[in-house]
């Protein structure tokens, strides 16, 4: 099987060059592109799932992406309490909010239709 694989892969170091290659070419600090990217899974998934926001599913798409984000972070890095937090919450934000919203508008009668 070795030698099918010729060299091996650290993806964690591969994810990080291609999150460092993003940020160069887009011009956007990190905090932003958590920002960014939490929005933008959660649209992917509201398309992909064809669920609404107020079911949850498409949050917890965002929720299991940002946390294969900071385990690739960890693998990379170690443990960085102050940045992981940070990261996650800047991710979670306005996803959450977007899905509680929906989820404790009233209903009006054309939604009950």
């Amino acid at each position: 099987m070795a030698f099918l694989i010729p060299h091996l892969i650290n993806i964690s170091q591969e994810y990080h060059k291609l999150i460092l290659w993003i940020s160069e070419k887009t011009g956007l600090a990190d905090n932003l592109l958590h920002i960014h990217s939490g929005l933008m899974i959660l649209l992917a998934a509201r398309l992909i799932t064809c669920r609404p926001y107020r079911s949850f599913t498409p949050f917890l798409c965002v929720v299991l992406a940002e946390a294969s984000n900071e385990i690739l972070d960890y693998l990379a890095y170690g443990w960085r309490p102050t940045d992981t937090y940070l990261d996650i919450s800047n991710t979670l934000f306005w996803p959450l909010m977007i899905s509680l919203i929906d989820r404790l508008r009233p209903v009006s009668k054309r939604d009950s239709r």
